[in-house]
């Protein structure tokens, strides 16, 4: 048996609004930043200390039939570098849709281990609304089960943000960002995606909150 211990190396939130078609106004979202876990020391130096335990973004919007979740972590990276596939960290997407923001009526549990072919890596998802058991594949393949789509694997990093811009502005107290450049052009990062019909997600109208954190396993019992 082992034994797990939180790392919460990062944790991102949103409020999704099933019943229109943006968030609900107001509640935005929180995301957590890239190569921002707690331990790091140095913000201007890569000392994270557990690169796969680190979240970089949660995503999560609906369309007409599904609830879309896209959680992204292990980044920024070189495109010459692999995707992040621990299969000792522990991501759990949570999702609660009693309308009280406070607790988890639906856990969604990620791993990874081996693929079906010697060599190749897998992932397994687990505690998916309308599954009776965890849907296991490869990883950068197209899942399909029951309805549920899922594809981890190594994605280009969809966050926009001007970080020489933000360390000259602290360093001067002028704003120094520019709209055209980016950090994160160019790098990777690892990513689980789902895509999960809303009709066993949403209850009534209650706005859907949506978080993820990460865990390690460690030590044997």
């Amino acid at each position: 048996m082992r034994k797990k211990t939180t790392v919460l190396a990062g944790v991102a939130v949103l409020a999704l609004a099933v019943g229109v078609s943006q968030f609900a106004p107001g509640l935005g979202s929180i995301a957590a930043d890239h190569l921002d876990p707690p331990g790091r020391t140095d913000p201007n130096v890569d000392s994270t200390p557990d690169r796969a335990a680190d979240i970089a973004d949660l995503y999560a919007w609906h369309t007409a039939n599904n609830i879309n979740i896209i959680l992204t972590f292990a980044g920024p990276q070189a495109t010459d570098r692999p995707a992040t596939y621990d299969p000792d960290v522990l991501y759990t997407i949570n999702i609660s849709n009693a309308g009280s923001r406070a607790d988890t009526e639906i856990p969604i549990y990620i791993r990874f281990g081996n693929g079906p072919n010697p060599g190749q890596a897998g992932v397994q998802v687990s505690n998916v609304p309308g599954t009776t058991s965890p849907i296991v594949g490869a990883v950068e393949t197209d899942i399909a089960r029951n309805g549920v789509r899922v594809r981890a694997g190594l994605f280009d990093d969809p966050f926009f943000f001007d970080l020489q811009g933000f360390r000259e502005t602290a360093d001067t107290g002028t704003l120094s960002f520019m709209s055209d450049r980016d950090f994160f052009a160019g790098q990777n990062l690892t990513a689980v995606v789902l895509s999960i019909p809303r009709d066993r997600i949403e209850n009534g109208d209650n706005l859907i909150d949506i978080w993820a954190e990460t865990s390690r396993f460690g030590g044997q019992l």
